[in-house]
């Protein structure tokens, strides 16, 4: 129980993810996913060291490959995504990674899905569908439709770094730390080969350090616990939460129109979430 609820603080700080991605619009999204993976890194390294236990980081590559590839690709085609497509509707298509964790779980990971948790998953989907349909009706350019791609690319990838998560319960929540390192390694690189450096003001720094604590920090390994050893499928459920929160806080930062329909969907999601953690 008490993975699980490391894994529901995970949503909590990703409920913030597109609102700090929104204040640090200006940077190009390699140079964003770099700066805020530096910062986490730091953090992470800092605790680590303090506890003498650097020897987590000796790590197989499969192990580098699985953590560098699902933290850093999810947020540089998350990050893109918000830059190209509208932020509302981006933020909605990538926050399909919950029913696909939920679905995958069976086939991945070899776990009973009871029809409480499929009706859950269902009904909450259903809440993202009510903010989602009202916008993707309206003409759309060749770039948003871009910036839904990769935003669909961005669930996919998050998906299936989470459940191959359990595969790897051996290896320490600590070695998390290392991930961010090298997932800011790469992002510099790919930055430097593919993007003009842009240095964000001083609102933009308060957004990339608060992304590198939270959303891109603490959340990392809070959901590292939850996946390896709480419930995947309750996880999955309850992460619908974070993109009505998500929508919610663009709405009333001015980041997107408010509607009738957030209040719908949340009503929706809150409902599918308790559905399934009856299950």
């Amino acid at each position: 129980m008490a993975a699980t609820l490391a894994g529901c603080g995970a949503i909590a700080l990703w409920a913030v993810l597109a609102l700090l991605s929104r204040l640090a619009a200006d940077i190009p999204p390699l140079q964003l996913t770099a700066m805020a993976f530096a910062v986490s890194a730091a953090l992470g390294l800092a605790v680590v060291a303090g506890q003498g236990r650097l020897g987590v980081l000796r790590q197989p590559p499969l192990v580098w490959l699985h953590g560098i590839g699902g933290l850093a690709g999810f947020h540089a085609l998350y990050f893109a995504s918000l830059r190209l497509a509208p932020a509302a509707e981006a933020n909605l298509i990538n926050y399909l990674w919950p029913v696909l964790i939920v679905v995958l779980a069976a086939p991945m990971l070899g776990m009973r899905l009871r029809p409480r948790h499929l009706l859950g998953a269902a009904i909450a989907a259903l809440g993202c569908g009510v903010l989602l349909g009202q916008h993707l009706g309206q003409t759309q350019s060749a770039t948003a439709w871009l910036g839904y791609g990769l935003a669909l690319g961005s669930a996919v990838t998050w998906a299936v770094y989470s459940i191959l998560s359990r595969r790897f319960a051996a290896v320490p929540t600590a070695a998390v730390a290392g991930f961010c390192l090298g997932s800011a390694v790469v992002a510099v690189g790919l930055h430097l080969a593919l993007e003009t450096t842009v240095w964000p003001n001083r609102l933009g720094w308060l957004a990339v350090l608060a992304l590198g604590a939270g959303p891109l920090g603490g959340a990392f390994y809070l959901w590292d616990i939850g996946m390896k050893r709480g419930d995947p499928r309750l996880l999955g459920t309850l992460a619908y939460a974070a993109p009505v929160c998500s929508t919610v806080l663009l709405c009333a930062a001015g980041f997107a129109p408010f509607s009738l329909a957030v209040l719908a969907a949340a009503a929706l999601v809150a409902c599918g979430g308790l559905l399934a953690a009856r299950a």
